[in-house]
């Protein structure tokens, strides 16, 4: 099936002052990501994809939609198989799905930790004896249960330190997804979540991962500089250009009922960085940094990975 070319309207390919857009030239397929739907029991105010309850803005998959695209990712020799949301765990068939991923390579699930994972542990335990290992990450915003609770709803701070003490006490690998904010003191951040995980029984030193306001998708903010090719050449050398999600990444969505593929886990709300349905076609495709998530990239050096 012949996929969607890569844009060829101007805006795609230069900036607003018609300079030469940066683009990324993916090279291999490391890792790849599904989007298991928007629906998500949580209704967080700052969600990058605007997921909540009975969202379907990005349609929950199904075992029969993920099993061809694993197939196709091990044929290009892909490292792992990453699933975020939403919320992974209200999507029915996701551990039969991480059952048969796990047959081939590790896998990672980001969560919120709280009702839906709780409610499935019984299952989620036997994957630990799956060939590969399985790891999670589990979204806490703040080292400080109220301002997590007043994004999240009350409570949700108590059920994620919950579901990662399951997580732990089961023995898969654990890290923690956090909010940055401008000109945060990060190593003062890092250190009063090491006391509060430590005070409700955690590791101090859960490895976190930090990201940046994203906005709400369709958000267009204003002043988000553009990246053009001298950017990426003046300021990223090879080394680091390699190190952008996009250049090793994929994300698979369900969009009105069938399987696309997009350039990574950030741009699902552009139809322009929609590759088309197979792998084999969407690595070899450019990706123009026209998104303003692209700016979180190169500035913050921001990544969903963890490879």
């Amino acid at each position: 099936m012949a996929t969607r070319p890569a844009p060829p309207h101007d805006d795609w390919r230069f900036t607003s002052k018609g300079d030469p857009r940066g683009y990324i030239q993916p090279e291999v397929l490391r890792e790849l990501w599904f989007h298991t739907g928007t629906a998500c029991n949580l209704s967080c105010p700052f969600c990058l994809e605007g997921s909540r309850p009975g969202d379907n803005r990005l349609n929950l998959i199904r075992f029969q939609d993920a099993k061809p695209l694993i197939d196709e990712a091990l044929d290009l020799d892909v490292q792992q198989f990453s699933f975020t949301g939403g919320e992974p765990f209200v999507c029915k068939d996701i551990i039969s799905i991480l059952d048969y991923a796990l047959r081939h390579r590790p896998c990672l699930v980001l969560t919120n930790g709280t009702d839906p994972l709780l409610r499935r542990f019984e299952d989620i335990q036997p994957l630990a004896q799956a060939p590969h290992p399985l790891s999670f990450r589990v979204s806490l915003d703040y080292p400080d249960a109220a301002r997590h609770d007043q994004g999240r709803g009350e409570g949700s701070f108590q059920q994620s330190i919950q579901g990662m003490k399951a997580i732990l006490e089961t023995g898969f690998p654990l890290s923690v997804a956090r909010q940055m904010e401008k000109g945060e003191d990060r190593q003062g951040v890092e250190e009063r979540f090491a006391r509060i995980l430590q005070a409700h029984g955690l590791p101090g030193d859960l490895r976190l991962v930090a990201f940046p306001d994203f906005y709400s998708p369709g958000a267009h903010p204003e002043g988000i500089p553009d990246i053009t090719e001298d950017c990426m050449t003046r300021y990223q050398d090879a080394e680091s250009r390699s190190r952008f999600m996009c250049a090793f990444s994929k994300m698979a969505v369900k969009q009105d009922g069938k399987m696309r593929i997009y350039a990574c886990t950030l741009v699902d709300d552009d139809p322009d960085y929609d590759q088309g349905s197979t792998l084999r076609r969407a690595v070899q495709q450019r990706v123009m940094l026209k998104h303003h998530r692209c700016f979180s990239c190169f500035s913050h050096g921001a990544s969903c990975s963890e490879i």
